[in-house]
């Protein structure tokens, strides 16, 4: 049983230390925002023009 406890306890510590390396890559690959900048919206130039 205490063998059992000791891989829960690994397995949860590696989910947990690769849910901080996802959120420090996602932080650092994150596009910069600033007050003031146009949103750029991407839209496939074949899409239909409904206005």
């Amino acid at each position: 049983m205490r063998r059992v406890a000791t891989w829960m306890l690994y397995g949860v510590s590696a989910l947990a230390c690769a849910y901080l390396a996802l959120y420090a890559y996602a932080m650092l690959t994150a596009p910069k925002l600033t007050p003031g900048d146009p949103i750029r919206i991407f839209r496939n130039p074949d899409a239909p023009k409904y206005s």
